[in-house]
């Protein structure tokens, strides 16, 4: 598959953020799409199962982290990028997963970017 198929989910509440991020990944011939809850992030999952999710932990309706499990059940080929703010415990998961801590630079993404 190639990066102009690939769709990439963003779940985060700060807006510039998804924003930005969603700029940066147009720009390499990504679909991408974008929640601002864990509520909203799960219904889009379920609609479009990307390839890729980028995953806040601290969401304003929830711990986006404790669903993981549940984002690969309906991806199992999910690939998980958990973004936090601050230094939360990492989850145990049985899949793949990367961390990244914010504030996230263009080179955090570009290394994301080019290892699909």
């Amino acid at each position: 598959m190639n990066t102009l198929e690939k769709k990439i989910l963003i779940i985060d509440d700060e807006a510039d953020l998804c924003v930005l991020m969603k700029n940066y990944f147009v720009r390499r011939n990504f679909k991408v799409y974008y929640a601002h809850s864990l509520k909203e992030g799960i219904k889009l999952m379920e609609e479009i199962v990307p390839d890729i999710l980028f995953l806040d932990n601290n969401l304003p309706d929830g711990i986006g982290w404790n669903k993981s499990d549940y984002f690969f059940s309906i991806n199992p080929s999910l690939r998980l990028v958990l973004m936090s703010g601050y230094q939360p415990n990492v989850p145990v998961l049985e899949k793949s997963f990367s961390v990244i801590y914010k504030p996230i630079s263009f080179a955090d993404l570009e290394i994301l970017a080019e290892s699909n």
